[in-house]
């Protein structure tokens, strides 16, 4: 701590407690505000005063308060979270119905994922983040300015699509081809924003929306329910156990021409090792395995049954359907093998290989 000039002091604004701090001796420096694992630099001068002068420093105290709310406010807008915390894993952060290792698993938080901390008991945190509440192990969760200086690095920015039926073309031009359509409420991970056009990743490629109809804004990871599924009359358990296999890998490495569901896959290797537990023979392409099994219409589909996507009427993506709307799939390099919206993108075909 720097020596101060002597019968001086400071008054200070605890944003976290609410309370106010002197420091003797007085000392002319930027206060850092931490609020609620919150924080921000107000670079002005804070001038000495005397003792007596304390008491009317009301003012400067709801100053700081302002400052602190404003600074909560300001984090909530960039990133969706007052009370940010962010999982620091290398794939997915166990989310537990109780503070206990052994309690049930209600989801899982991507590397890098944000929420809101609730509560802190002991080594465990309670969290909220997208719907799912529980509880995570506090050493593997970064808080405060460590989570703020994550999140400022990875937060990825996000064009949402703000109109349905979104076109997603190959070239920023509307005379290019129409790759597939978006749905409203998607979001596209920004590789560059262009005059009037934004280039974005269409699961592992690259391709071009109009600027009109997004929105572009910083976005982190949500955690993914581990709920059960209500699949409904009909539906064996071949094709329930094939589903919860398949979550198994949430989080998992894409890479491209890859077999492994540890180590890495792309959509196609993914599928065929999924499918491979159980007796099922796929080959290592999409294209191929699209003309297999048994053509069924999206609202007869089943979990477990695969779906795909084209690029140009040719099939260049398959996912599984694990029910409630719901696709599993090997995406990209930055997100792995996540959970997306059956029709995240125009689908292509279903595809039923289990009786």
């Amino acid at each position: 701590m720097m020596k101060s000039k002597k019968n001086r002091c400071v008054l200070g604004f605890c944003a976290l407690c609410g309370s106010l701090w002197i420091l003797a001796g007085g000392i002319r420096a930027g206060l850092t505000v931490e609020a609620a694992g919150i924080g921000r630099n107000i670079h002005t001068a804070i001038p000495s005063v005397g003792v007596g002068e304390i008491l009317d420093s009301t003012q400067k105290s709801d100053e700081y308060k302002q400052a602190a709310e404003e600074a909560i406010e300001e984090r909530k807008q960039m990133y969706g979270f007052e009370h940010l915390g962010i999982a620091n894993v290398n794939t997915y952060l166990n989310v537990r119905k109780t503070p206990d290792e052994k309690g049930e698993l209600v989801g899982k938080m991507p590397k890098y994922a944000g929420c809101d901390v609730l509560e802190v008991e002991g080594d465990w945190v309670k969290i909220k983040s997208g719907k799912v509440t529980g509880y995570v192990k506090g050493e593997f969760l970064l808080q405060g300015s460590h989570a703020r200086a994550l999140a400022d690095e990875k937060a990825a920015d996000m064009a949402v699509c703000n109109s349905g039926g979104l076109r997603v073309r190959e070239e920023p031009n509307t005379d290019s081809a129409i790759i597939t359509l978006v749905a409203e409420g998607e979001e596209l991970e920004v590789v560059e924003v262009l005059d009037g056009w934004v280039k974005i990743m269409l699961d592992n490629e690259e391709a071009y929306v109009s600027a009109v109809y997004v929105d572009i804004a910083k976005k982190l990871d949500k955690a993914v329910g581990m709920t059960e599924l209500k699949y409904g009359q009909g539906v064996s358990d071949v094709r329930v156990d094939l589903v919860n296999y398949a979550k198994q890998f949430l989080g998992n490495p894409y890479v491209w021409g890859g077999t492994s569901l540890t180590k890495g896959v792309d959509c196609s290797g993914y599928t065929m090792q999924i499918y491979k537990k159980y007796g099922i023979s796929l080959p290592h392409y999409s294209v191929s395995q699209s003309r297999m099994g048994k053509s069924v219409k999206l609202s007869e589909a089943k979990p477990g049954d695969l779906v795909f996507y084209a690029k140009n009427g040719t099939v260049n993506h398959v996912g599984i359907y694990i029910g409630n709307g719901q696709v599993i799939h090997a995406s990209s390099p930055r997100t792995g093998i996540k959970i997306s919206n059956v029709n995240y993108r125009s689908l292509h075909s279903v595809r039923r290989f289990i009786d």
